[in-house]
């Protein structure tokens, strides 16, 4: 008797799926979860559209052993899935990992919220906690928390004191409400805002790129898109660069629709991000703000994508499955039927060519809301007004602190180099201190008295002697990192009171929320901070931004090194003057002659992105042309030489050309010695075809991994 077949993908490094015998008292659809065996373990799979491959005999079948009561996922989502695997070149199920997790698949327990107890509050936090929750539904500890921007253990305490009790909730999220609180629009946001709802109700794919000076009111704008997509009963995501912004989102979307988004991303607990899938399956989650991986949900019916910050570089993927869930969102939104949009102040270069081509539609703002002013930016050059030897802030960047504290304003330092220095030194005899791992120096972070590589996480204490020349207590930092910037701002102004803001000292949403409280509060002076400051806060008391040194990210020779710079400093300098005070951005540079720097003071970043794109077009550089990058990696120098000649010897020789191989910049990463090939053609041609060719005719060691990175930022 012929088996019924059906076809499994599995969320492992597959390209493909199993057939497995479907017993006759089974019945299953394509998206559907099932159990089956593999090798000695039961494992979770979702039945695919596949054809089943009839070349495996009848008996050799394995039956598929049970049918699980959770959500199916829905044919976008599989369609979104197959075409990620073949535009990156990753495995299938390596794919379908990033949206299935076992431990996700249970049915959530019951839900229960939060409401008002009997007791009266103390303490201002608790007032504001319970003020938020009186314009929310039942909240949970986290979304509580996220709103009022206070930490869960907060919550906990009001409800040991009787402030707030349990009430159980419907499965899912609590109801958003479109019209809420409906902000008041300047006729320019008005226009905008006509313009994006007017989209999200057609119902069918569009891109839009909303392009906004800081501080004009985009997320008010990109909500009135999302409220939209709520009356026609659809979802919206928003994807945020990082999770440290997902506690001041949740406030601003929980106060204008009456209730807190769903959330996903890392910091979460496993049981609210099993609660959180379900509801979005269910299609109880209205709204989700989320990371990338949030483009791997099953949503039942997505109307809207929102990318904030769409320029930004952490949107890209770099291990594992390689990805820029800015590209993926639009395609994630064409295959959903949805509208997407990129909200940035500074478009990257590949949104703003594809908005001048006519490929999506373009909506700029030009003023900030309420009549306040952009900032006045200038720069230092320290060339004619060096810091003190030793020090690091200019004699004219220390005078407009000191201005700036008399006057009651909060000052921003900013400097893109996390912990003390970048580089540790023997005064003897000049050896450096380098991570055993990875092509890198070992960075002193003074605050956890360790050197620490920030690629593998290797530490280690400072040695007592030098291993080269065994010079006793030699060592001393090179260069400022945030902490060093600290120190010599406590030391200019002991009595300013002054936080440290990078990932390694606010490592989760609720540490970023209390001293974003902090610094709104005006409860802080002076911010010290890594690009983690750069992106969409909101300090209205801030008047004055210095930048260390703004030619940090100019040199290396990336072919993006400008367009970074100028995105993250014009970031930078849009954190002041954002209220009714005007704002003053101090660049300090030895190159202030830079096309950059002259960009930055001038206000003129439209300009500086068409010199760029004339630097890259007769080139067929990005985004005129086509870019792969070939990772050879292994244990052994050796080996790894091996593959990368072995590639190069059987490089395409039309339509493209083969940079390469070379040593990667970081040469070794984590113990693996690395190469690079770098393929580049012309915009109409598809690479991946090319690479699958190029990969069948060349013969690597086994003992090398090849990782294909298509459309590449990162060339480290």
């Amino acid at each position: 008797m012929t088996a019924t077949r059906v076809a499994v993908l599995l969320p492992y490094p597959f390209d493909r799926a199993f057939d497995y015998a479907l017993p006759d008292d089974m019945n299953v659809a394509p998206g559907q979860i099932v159990t089956v065996p593999l090798g000695k373990r039961m494992v979770p799979g979702v039945v695919w559209d596949a054809p089943a491959d009839s070349s495996v005999p009848d008996h050799r079948l394995k039956p598929v052993a049970a049918v699980l009561e959770t959500p199916a996922f829905p044919d976008t989502l599989r369609q979104f899935i197959d075409w990620v695997a073949n535009y990156t070149m990753a495995p299938r199920g390596e794919v379908l990992a990033l949206g299935l997790k076992a431990n996700l698949l249970d049915p959530p327990p019951d839900r229960y919220g939060w409401v008002a107890g009997a007791a009266a509050p103390t303490t201002k936090r608790r007032e504001a906690v319970l003020a938020t929750l009186a314009a929310l539904d039942r909240p949970d500890t986290a979304a509580l928390a996220e709103a009022a921007a206070v930490s869960p253990g907060i919550i906990r305490a009001m409800a040991d004191a009787g402030l707030l009790r349990p009430a159980r909730r419907d499965q899912g999220a609590a109801k958003l409400d479109p019209d809420a609180a409906p902000p008041i629009l300047s006729p320019d946001q008005t226009g905008a805002a006509d313009a994006l709802r007017t989209s999200i109700a057609a119902a069918t794919f569009s891109v839009t790129l909303l392009e906004g000076v800081t501080g004009s009111g985009k997320t008010e704008i990109y909500c009135e898109a999302i409220a939209q997509c709520l009356r026609q009963n659809r979802q919206a995501l928003v994807l945020l660069p990082e999770i440290a912004l997902s506690a001041q989102f949740t406030a601003r979307l929980a106060a204008r629709f009456g209730a807190a988004p769903t959330l996903w991303h890392s910091a979460l607990s496993p049981a609210a991000r099993r609660a959180n899938w379900h509801a979005i399956a269910a299609g109880t989650a209205q709204l989700v703000l989320g990371a990338r991986s949030a483009l791997f949900l099953p949503f039942t019916d997505l109307g809207a994508i929102i990318v904030d910050e769409e320029h930004e570089a952490a949107y890209k993927q770099e291990d594992g499955v390689i990805y820029h869930a800015r590209d993926m969102a639009v395609v994630r939104a064409r295959l959903s039927g949805a509208g997407c949009i990129l909200a940035s102040a500074t478009p990257s270069l590949e949104s703003s060519i594809n908005a001048e081509a006519g490929r999506y539609r373009h909506i700029t703002l030009t003023a900030r809301h309420g009549g306040a002013a952009m900032p006045r930016i200038e720069t230092l050059d320290l060339r004619a007004t060096p810091p003190e030897r030793g020090k690091f802030l200019a004699p004219p960047l220390i005078e407009a602190l000191a201005a700036n504290l008399a006057g009651g304003g909060q000052s921003m330092l900013f400097l893109n180099r996390r912990g003390y220095a970048p580089l540790t030194l023997c005064r003897a005899c000049g050896h450096r201190l380098n991570c055993p791992n990875c092509t890198a120096w070992l960075v002193e972070h003074r605050a956890h008295t360790s050197l620490l590589c920030h690629h593998c996480g290797h530490t280690e204490r400072q040695p007592t002697l030098c291993p080269s020349c065994s010079a006793e207590h030699s060592f001393v930092p090179i260069g400022p990192g945030v902490e060093r910037i600290a120190e010599e701002v406590a030391d200019l102004f002991p009595a300013a009171r002054r936080i440290v803001m990078a990932s390694d000292v606010m490592t989760t949403p609720d540490q970023a929320a209390a001293a974003i409280r902090a610094i709104v509060a005006h409860e802080i002076d002076i911010i010290i901070g890594t690009q983690m400051i750069a992106k969409a806060w909101h300090f209205p008391d801030l008047t004055l931004v210095g930048v260390v040194d703004a030619d940090l990210g100019l040199g290396g020779g990336d072919l993006r090194a400008g367009e970074r710079s100028a995105q993250l400093l014009h970031q930078v300098a849009g954190r002041a003057g954002r209220a009714a005070l005007p704002g003053r951005v101090l660049l300090q540079s030895y190159t202030p002659d830079h096309p950059v720097m002259r960009a930055l003071c001038s206000g003129d970043l439209a300009s500086f992105r068409t010199a760029e794109a004339a630097l890259r077009e007769p080139g067929h550089w990005p985004p005129f042309g086509r870019l792969a990058a070939l990772i050879v990696s292994a244990d052994q120098h050796d080996v790894a030489d091996q593959a990368a000649n072995a590639l190069a010897r059987t490089a395409p020789r039309s339509d493209v050309i083969v940079l390469g191989p070379a040593p990667a910049p970081f040469a070794m990463l984590r113990g693996r010695h690395r190469r690079r090939l770098l393929l580049r053609a012309p915009r109409g041609i598809a690479l991946q075809p090319i690479i699958r060719d190029w990969l069948g005719r060349a013969d690597p060691p086994r003992a090398a991994r090849v990782d294909i990175d298509i459309d590449p930022i990162s060339f480290l």
